[in-house]
């Protein structure tokens, strides 16, 4: 049947269908975007990490990082320049010297003024942006009479921090990411947090305005260190030594990230430096000094198994759970280690051997950077937890004795 304008009822259908559609897309379309908004609405920028909806570098902390960023708009001026007069040339001689417009090719000899024009203006342009650029360069490298030298080792999957050289020698510490963050990203629903991610439970702690030279290893695979306020970013390659540094010119909490694809677990690597005040760097020094004595431990004291099994649980949900999971089950490739011979064997060699050189070509890490104490509480804790009852103790003697 036909209508009035020609149209079959079919037709109409078909129309007022599309329509529809169109109709609900958009108001999903709407809707999400709202959802986004709000989302956003919640989060706020992060003083010395990233901003909301951020298209630029962050805010410099040091001189290295302004002229990081200097050249940063210096090269891209120099290309958009380029760009701008190559594609000009190239669009008016198509617009004017097209066939269309009665214009025919010729052919020329070539001048040498040509010849020399598009090989020594180039090459001026490659001086004109390698010279600042080497000088940045050169600056960044030269990493002689710091303040404070400072090891960092990265490790699957959190940093170490040792303390070399200057005031705070001998102070050393793991920093991992906040356990409260991992369980948020293991939500699939996180919090609105501005540092989401970023938390760490032990920050690096600097004084404003000292040289820092960093000098960075890994003990597994190929990590990096980087903080883009500072304007550093150095590998951390397993055997290799390398260095950098940086002079924070203003206090404040800056955050960076590992940014070297290194595993699983690549995404839970934040960095967090904190610049304060010399005397509020000096006060930090004298009490995690203090702090580390306190925990300093004796590898030869006798300690009971409730000791070991209490001492281990913490070494556990900083180190271990975040892939054996907090039941001990693992997941995917992660051996479970409720139930596991190795762990539950009345020999404790096996699994000393793997906590301290690791297994699976590192998808297990070693854990030499815990102390004998630690080691021997974590695996005391884990042959006694869950379903597991060895019923025995893990003494920090044994573990001096397979470190030799």
């Amino acid at each position: 049947m036909m209508t009035q304008s020609g149209q079959t009822e079919s037709q109409l259908a078909v129309a007022k269908l599309a329509r529809a559609v169109r109709n609900v897309g958009s108001a999903v379309a709407l809707g999400s975007l709202w959802a986004v908004t709000a989302v956003q609405a919640q989060v706020n920028d992060l003083p010395g990490g990233p901003a909301v909806n951020q298209l630029n570098f962050h805010p410099p902390a040091t001189r290295i990082a302004e002229e990081l960023h200097w050249l940063h708009w210096f090269m891209l001026a120099i290309c958009a320049t380029i760009f701008v007069v190559v594609f000009g040339i190239m669009f008016y001689s198509i617009a004017k010297h097209r066939k269309a417009a009665g214009h025919k090719a010729q052919e020329l000899p070539e001048p040498i003024w040509v010849e020399l024009g598009w090989t020594i203006v180039p090459l001026l342009i490659v001086i004109g942006m390698a010279l600042p650029a080497t000088k940045v360069i050169v600056a960044q490298k030269d990493t002689s009479n710091s303040d404070l030298t400072i090891k960092v080792v990265g490790m699957q999957w959190k940093w170490g921090y040792e303390y070399l050289k200057g005031e705070g020698e001998g102070i050393q510490f793991l920093s991992t990411l906040d356990p409260q963050h991992r369980i948020m990203s293991d939500s699939g629903k996180p919090e609105a947090v501005d540092d989401y991610l970023l938390k760490v439970d032990n920050p690096l702690v600097v004084p404003v305005g000292k040289k820092v030279r960093v000098i960075t290893t890994a003990n597994d695979v190929i990590h990096a260190w980087m903080v883009p306020a500072f304007g550093v970013k150095q590998d951390a390659i397993p055997g290799f030594v390398r260095d950098t540094w940086f002079r924070a010119e203003k206090t404040g909490d800056y955050y960076g990230q590992c940014a070297e694809l290194c595993g699983k677990e690549h995404a839970y690597m934040p960095i967090h430096v904190k610049v304060v005040t010399q005397e509020e760097y000096t006060k930090w020094v004298e009490e995690k000094k203090k702090a580390m004595a306190a925990l300093a431990d004796d590898p030869n004291k006798e300690w009971t198994l409730a000791e070991l099994v209490q001492r281990g649980e913490k070494v556990y949900a900083a180190n271990c759970a975040a892939c054996h999971q907090a039941n001990g089950q693992g997941a995917g490739p992660i051996k479970a280690l409720d139930g596991s011979a190795i762990v539950t064997d009345a020999e404790h060699g096996k699994m000393l051997q793997i906590l301290l050189n690791g297994a699976a070509n590192g998808a297990m890490p070693a854990w030499k950077q815990l102390s004998d104490v630690e080691l021997a509480a974590v695996m005391t804790f884990a042959r006694n937890s869950w379903s597991n009852r060895a019923g025995d103790a893990v003494q920090p003697r044994e573990v001096v004795a397979a470190r030799q």
